[in-house]
C-alpha cells in the first residue's frame, strides 16, 4: 500500500459548491488531500450525494498512498452543507457507515468546521454568512447550540442569496414608486448591464439571467451601502443585527455569554470584512456579549474537519498544531 495504516484519520469539508477530502495521520500529518464538487443531498437525494464524496475519498485515499478502497480509518469526521437537523444528520452518518470506511464516523453540519477551525479548543460560537446564513456553538464537554438554518421557515434572515432579494425587492419598489428613494434601483441593473429595474426584473424572469446569478448582486448592495444610501445601510445593518442575535443566543444557551469567548465570523460575506458592517458587529456584541472576542476565519474548513477527527481520536496539541501549520494557520 505504501502507507501506514495503523490509525488513519479521514477529514471531509462537504460544502454547497466544493468538497474537500484530507487522509491524516494520528499525529497530524496530512498524507493525501482531494477535491470535488459541492454536496447537495436536497437536490440529487442522499445516496447520489455520499457518491460524490466517496469518489473524492479515493482520489485522497490514493494521493496518500492507498490503493483500492479506503478501509481501516480510525476515526472519520465529516462535516457537511445541509446536515441542518438530527435527523439529517443521522441519515447521513448511516450512508457513510454504509461505506465501511470505520467504526466511528461523526457527521456534523459544516459551520462546525469553520467554528473548530478558528479555535484552539472546541469552545466558542460561529456565525457564516455566505450564500445563507448560520450559526452553530459548541464546549469541550461536548455540549453544541445550533439552529435549523433552513430558511425563513426557520426563523433565518440574511445570507449572501437573501441580501440579494431584499436589495431587489426595495430597488423594484423604488423604481415604481411604492417605496423610498435608492440607488440600488441604478446599481442593481447597472451590474448586468440593463438600464432599468424592469429591464432585470425581466431578465431574471424569463431566464435570460440565470437565477444563480443573483448571488452577485450581494457585493453590490454593500458597494452600495459604502457610498451612502440609506437602504443599503439598512440592509446591511440588519444584517449585524441578526449575525449578534444569533451568537448572543448561541452564547446564551451554552452558559458563555459573560465569558471569554471566541466569536468566529466565517462564509464569503464576513470573510470580506465590509466596514460598516464590521463596526455594526462589534458595536452591538459589546452590548449583547462584552467579553466575546470576535474573529474571522480565513483557514480553510477542512482543517476544522481535521481537528475534530483529531479530538475524536484523542490526539494532542502537538498533532492539532502540526495540521494548522501545514494549512498555515
Amino acid at each position: 500500500m505504501g502507507v501506514n495504516l495503523d490509525g488513519l484519520l479521514l477529514a471531509v469539508d462537504a460544502g454547497n459548491s466544493k468538497t474537500d477530502v484530507a487522509v491524516l495521520a494520528p499525529d497530524g500529518t496530512v498524507l493525501g488531500e482531494a477535491r470535488g464538487g459541492g454536496f447537495q443531498p436536497p437536490v440529487v437525494g442522499v445516496a447520489a450525494a455520499v457518491d460524490t464524496v466517496a469518489e473524492i475519498v479515493g482520489r485522497a485515499w490514493e494521493a496518500a498512498g492507498g490503493a483500492g478502497v479506503p478501509v481501516a480509518f480510525a476515526q472519520v469526521a465529516a462535516c457537511l452543507a445541509n446536515a441542518d437537523l438530527p435527523v439529517e444528520e443521522a441519515e447521513l452518518e448511516r450512508a457513510l457507515y454504509a461505506r465501511q470506511w470505520s467504526r466511528s464516523i461523526r457527521v456534523h453540519n459544516d459551520t462546525f468546521a469553520i467554528l473548530r477551525a478558528g479555535v484552539d479548543e472546541p469552545r466558542g460560537v460561529a456565525v457564516v454568512c455566505g450564500a445563507g446564513i448560520n450559526c452553530v456553538g459548541m464546549t469541550p464537554d461536548g455540549r453544541t447550540a445550533r439552529f435549523p438554518a433552513i430558511g425563513k421557515i426557520s426563523g433565518d434572515w440574511g445570507g449572501g442569496g437573501g441580501l440579494a432579494e431584499e436589495a431587489l425587492w426595495f430597488a423594484a419598489r423604488a423604481e415604481d414608486g411604492r417605496g423610498e428613494p435608492t440607488a440600488l434601483a441604478r446599481t442593481l441593473p447597472e451590474h448586468f448591464g440593463l438600464p432599468t429595474m424592469y429591464a432585470l426584473i425581466e431578465a431574471l424572469h424569463l431566464g435570460r439571467i440565470p437565477v444563480e446569478r443573483k448571488h452577485e448582486l450581494t457585493p453590490v448592495l454593500f458597494r452600495t451601502s459604502a457610498g451612502g444610501d440609506p437602504i443599503a445601510q439598512s440592509l446591511v445593518d440588519r444584517l449585524a443585527e441578526e449575525v449578534v442575535a444569533l451568537a448572543s443566543v448561541a452564547l446564551a444557551r451554552l452558559g458563555l455569554l459573560d465569558e471569554a469567548v471566541p466569536v468566529l465570523l466565517g462564509g464569503s460575506v464576513l470573510a470580506a470584512r465590509h466596514p460598516r458592517l464590521d463596526a455594526r458587529i462589534a458595536e452591538l456584541l459589546a452590548t449583547k456579549a462584552p467579553k466575546a472576542v470576535v474573529g474571522v476565519v480565513a483557514a480553510p474548513p477542512v482543517l476544522g474537519a481535521g481537528l475534530l477527527a483529531l479530538d475524536a481520536a484523542g490526539a494532542g496539541a502537538e498533532a492539532a498544531a502540526r495540521l494548522r501549520g501545514y494549512y498555515g494557520a
